[in-house]
């Protein structure tokens, strides 16, 4: 998680939403990333979604079965259908999202009938540390 912390970090300094994340495959990092949303113009550049495309480039394969995503913020929609197409093993989230997120709010797409594939789930590992990045965040915004 400490990884996905400092790349949080890097977003925000680099003015995107500090979420950043990490896909591991046993000790072995595969990927590292950060929101690149105002970066890349592209609405679908979350850190998860990012960093499953580098992890699976690496691979060589679309499915990244028996690899873990670690995320400082509970995944959107969008990033949770990306990972359970991807086959994730594990994922810890430090953050929870209650507006936003889909794994233990909203939609909770991962026990839906129509997910096909869901991983296990563990929140809260920095949790602290990631909500206050992001409350700080968006209080310099607001102004």
């Amino acid at each position: 998680m400490r990884l996905a912390l400092d790349e949080a970090k890097a977003a925000a300094a680099g003015g995107e939403v500090p979420v950043g994340a990490v896909v591991t495959r046993g000790a072995e990092v595969l990927a590292v990333a950060r929101n690149r949303m105002r970066d890349d113009n592209d609405p679908t550049a979350h850190a998860e979604i990012v960093a499953l495309r580098a992890a699976a480039a690496k691979v060589g394969d679309c499915r990244l079965d028996g690899c873990d995503l670690w995320v400082t913020l509970e995944p959107c929609a969008m990033c949770a259908g990306a990972i359970a197409l991807a086959r994730i093993g594990r994922l810890y989230f430090a953050a929870a999202d209650p507006k936003g997120g889909a794994v233990l709010h909203g939609p909770r797409l991962f026990a839906q009938p129509t997910c096909h594939h869901a991983p296990e789930i563990y929140s809260g590992m920095g949790e602290e540390e990631a909500g206050d990045m992001l409350r700080d965040f968006f209080r310099e915004r607001r102004g």
